[in-house]
C-alpha cells in the first residue's frame, strides 16, 4: 500500500478502529450503500451483526468487479438504525469486520438514521482507490 498515507495529526490520541484521514493516489471506485442482503436481494435475517457482515461482503464483491480489494478502501460511511445495538455489540461487529475487511481501517463515519429498505438495520457505502 505504498500509494496510501494514513493521516493522524501529531498529539491526537489514537483513533479506535478507523483512521482520521487517508490520502491515496490512483483510480477511484465509489460503492453505493450496501445493506445486508444477498445477491437475490433478500435480507440475511434480522440479526444486526449478520446484516453488517453481509453488507461488508457486498462491498468486497463490488470492489472485486473493479479490480480492487478491501485493502484499497479509503473511506466507509456507515448508516445504522439502532445505536444501542451498535454499542452493545461492538466486539461482534469488530470480529465480523476483520473477517471480511481484515485489519485495514480507513476513514469512517457512523450515523444513526432511518433506512428505506424495510428490515434493513445497516447500510454502508465505500470509497476505494486502486493504485
Amino acid at each position: 500500500m505504498s500509494d496510501f498515507q494514513f493521516l493522524h495529526p501529531a498529539g491526537w490520541k489514537p483513533a479506535k478502529g478507523y483512521s482520521n484521514g487517508v490520502a491515496a493516489t490512483g483510480r477511484q471506485i465509489a460503492v453505493a450503500g450496501q445493506i445486508g442482503w444477498t445477491a437475490e436481494q433478500k435480507l440475511v435475517g434480522d440479526d444486526f451483526v449478520a446484516q453488517i457482515e453481509q453488507a461488508l461482503k457486498n462491498i468486497v464483491a463490488v470492489l472485486a468487479e473493479g479490480g480492487a480489494g478491501p485493502q484499497h478502501i479509503t473511506r466507509l460511511n456507515w448508516y445504522i438504525t439502532d445505536k444501542p445495538a451498535y454499542v452493545a455489540r461492538q466486539r461482534e461487529i469488530g470480529e465480523a469486520y476483520r473477517r471480511v475487511i481484515g485489519r485495514h481501517f480507513p476513514a469512517m463515519t457512523l450515523l444513526v438514521v432511518g433506512l428505506l429498505e424495510e428490515g434493513a438495520k445497516v447500510e454502508i457505502e465505500a470509497t476505494a482507490v486502486v493504485p
